[in-house]
């Protein structure tokens, strides 16, 4: 069973990432509708993926109330507080980034939960992490943030690792969560205001011929 602790981790990277797709949307000037669409589809996309990947149907996010009562809870409050977060730098990036790192671990915890693989755990765990995101910016036709250089799925990576790590040795659970996560954000921040980025890939150089 999971420990309460990481229900409650779930519904707040749920809601980090909710905030993120409503102030999208509210960007790209969808209507009442349209932003509470990709709202949803942003809190709620990677958790789907995850439970469908792992056989757990129907997904936990579409049977639960609270999963949807708590994203429209943020759809409400994104367009509510619209003036307010306009003021903050890059509003989207931010609200991501602390839905990335609560993902990550609330994923990877489930999935060694179910599929007692640690390997699967840390995969299913990014892919929580960083599946609504990019179903966000396909519906908002923006490149997804995992297919441009930046460290996303890497800090998504490190969270998920952390946690994995953490419930295989038996670390206590009321706090294995907040170090994964809170690892996860760090990085994510620090790529954000330091300018990492993954490096490029180059082709070998021809010669010119003689």
């Amino acid at each position: 069973m999971s420990h309460p602790w990481f229900v409650f981790v779930d519904l707040l990277g749920t809601f980090a990432f909710a905030l993120s797709g409503a102030t999208a949307a509210i960007e790209r000037r969808l209507d009442l509708f349209g932003v509470a669409v990709v709202a949803f589809v942003t809190a709620c996309g990677g958790g789907v993926l995850r439970d469908l990947c792992l056989g757990s149907t129907p997904p936990v996010a579409l049977v639960h109330a609270r999963y949807i009562a708590v994203a429209l809870l943020a759809c409400a409050m994104a367009l509510w507080a619209q003036r307010l977060i306009a003021r903050l730098q890059h509003p989207v990036l931010l609200f991501d980034a602390v839905g990335l790192g609560f993902f990550a671990v609330a994923g990877a915890h489930k999935a060694l939960l179910l599929s007692h693989d640690a390997e699967a755990a840390v995969l299913l765990g990014v892919a929580t992490a960083v599946g609504g995101g990019v179903l966000r910016d396909v519906l908002l036709n923006r490149v997804p943030v995992i297919l441009q250089r930046e460290i996303y799925a890497l800090a998504a990576l490190l969270g998920a690792g952390i946690q994995v790590a953490g419930q295989a040795t038996g670390w206590q659970p009321a706090w294995t969560p907040w170090l994964g996560a809170g690892s996860c954000a760090l990085l994510r921040f620090l790529a954000l205001r330091r300018g990492w980025r993954l490096p490029l890939s180059r082709a070998p150089q021809r010669g010119s011929g003689g």
